[in-house]
């Protein structure tokens, strides 16, 4: 019941969407009731599944690079309190700042449209895996760090040994954060962009139907949007069990 609930809301709501859509007789120019959303997806199936391959690729390249910044960094302001008192006030400027407002100027001074957009999704993912990695490094247990160092443990033996080990909970905590937050910096990316004139995801295919006032397919390009969100934070959420259920 507790996986079937969730199906039988969706549909339930799907339900009742296209009954006061079809009862009140409202345009589907002002909501399209699901079945219209449904014509619109089929009407050109190939051009949105190649829209939204292109939005994930940006989100995946984002989401890696945010992991390997994140974890870099936080390992570095746990190694030294230099690092930590240089590195943080950039970091929480970092997430900070509203990335559409940098965007555009990214998007001149990168030049290339897709590494133009991955920095941008990967400024948005950041925070989370770094500010979570940070939070397991320090949330070693001290009698742990007091053996390491009473065995002559070097700083870098007791990071990679013990500090990341003990970190991995919370990074994959804000890995699973910072998924969602890269698909989201991406379709914002992708807006900027394709307002340059840069065709690429399905951010872009939601402007021009939105020029063209096909709304039903602006739907399906949300729709797409939804689920892959909900299936990137499934993976996601399922690698954080498999990883944690091996580990102990």
């Amino acid at each position: 019941m507790n996986r079937l609930a969730p199906v039988i809301s969706f549909a339930a709501a799907l339900t009742v969407w296209q009954i006061a859509v079809t009862v009140l007789h409202v345009p589907s120019y002002l909501v399209p009731g699901p079945l219209a959303i449904v014509g619109a997806l089929l009407a050109d199936p190939g051009g949105l599944l190649h829209a939204l391959l292109a939005t994930l690729s940006v989100t995946a390249a984002a989401l890696a690079a945010a992991c390997v910044a994140g974890v870099a960094l936080a390992c570095a302001m746990a190694a030294n309190p230099w690092a930590r008192a240089l590195i943080k006030p950039w970091a929480v400027i970092l997430q900070v700042t509203p990335v559409v407002a940098v965007a555009p100027l990214i998007v001149v001074w990168v030049g290339n449209p897709f590494a133009a957009m991955t920095l941008c999704a990967t400024i948005v993912a950041f925070f989370p895996v770094f500010a979570n990695t940070t939070a397991g490094l320090e949330a070693t247990p001290p009698d742990l760090l007091d053996l390491f160092r009473l065995s002559g443990a070097t700083r870098a033996q007791e990071i990679w040994l013990l500090r990341l080990p003990a970190a991995l909970p919370y990074f994959l905590a804000g890995l699973r954060v910072s998924g969602g937050l890269a698909l989201v910096g991406a379709v914002v990316a992708e807006f900027v962009t394709g307002a340059g004139g840069i065709a690429s995801g399905l951010a872009f295919r939601i402007l021009e139907a939105g020029y063209r006032l096909q709304v039903p397919r602006m739907f399906a390009c949300l729709a797409l949007l939804s689920a892959a969100g909900l299936a990137l934070n499934a993976a996601l959420g399922a690698l954080s069990n498999a990883v944690l259920a091996r580990r102990s």
